[in-house]
């Protein structure tokens, strides 16, 4: 059973939520506030985060930003703020996904299962097809290694040569469709396809903005592991 951390100010808001995904087989806690909600995943981390935006006193963004410093916890932003500017800063910030106010609670269920596969499908990628010898590719069940870039699906950590490198689930599908196979190029709606199971609401400027996320992620260690190539789609950097 699924763990899901409702944070929501409205009461309303989070009985529709709770019963929505309690009927559906979720395990959901609740939190009214963003400090409750940060003390409760210290306490007790859950499987994703159902998190508002205009919470009132730490804001559902700046929530985002404590928990990505140490936790790759999937996040699904609510807001009744949809204009894409909004979605694009959720995003920025590591969230997973973003469901606008008023939403259909079959929608917030179809985006909480989606979130979470996408969480785990970077493990599924692992039996998929060997790269070639000559690419400097190895993969292992539970590895890949390209070029000092190590994933590691079991613990979802992603290292370069030893050093941790913090990315949400999604940015992690992300490089592993590339890297599974260096030279070739994938469009953007290639990536979607591989890094979002199914699509739901991902769009092209999505995936640039988390290879946006991962080139920054990567910059401190002066390698930039995605090409962009003009016209088409991004594929794997070599060393």
């Amino acid at each position: 059973m699924k763990h899901v951390l409702v944070v929501d100010d409205e009461a309303h808001i989070r009985e529709v939520v709770e019963y929505t995904l309690t009927r559906e087989g979720f395990r959901v806690t609740l939190a009214a506030d963003g400090q409750s909600a940060l003390d409760q995943i210290a306490r007790e981390p859950p499987d994703l985060v159902v998190l508002d935006v205009m919470l009132p006193d730490i804001d559902g963004l700046e929530v985002c930003r404590k928990l990505r410093r140490g936790s790759a916890t999937p996040i699904l932003f609510l807001s009744s703020r949809g204009e894409e500017i909004d979605r694009i800063v959720g995003l920025e910030l590591g969230g997973d996904d973003y469901l606008t106010k008023p939403f259909s609670p079959r929608e917030l269920v179809a985006r909480v299962r989606a979130v979470l596969r996408r969480f785990e499908a970077a493990a599924h990628l692992a039996g998929g097809q060997r790269a070639d010898d000559a690419s400097q590719t190895n993969r292992t069940r539970r590895k890949l290694v390209h070029d000092g870039i190590e994933i590691d699906f079991e613990r979802h950590e992603v290292r370069y040569e030893g050093t941790l490198i913090d990315l949400t689930p999604t940015e992690l599908a992300v490089l592993a469709a590339l890297i599974e196979r260096p030279g070739i190029v994938l469009s953007r709606a290639q990536l979607v396809e591989r890094a979002h199971a199914d699509g739901t609401s991902i769009t092209e400027r999505t995936i640039d903005t988390h290879v946006r996320r991962i080139r920054q992620k990567f910059g401190n260690l002066r390698l930039d592991p995605v090409t962009t190539v003009h016209g088409v789609g991004y594929k794997a950097s070599r060393a």
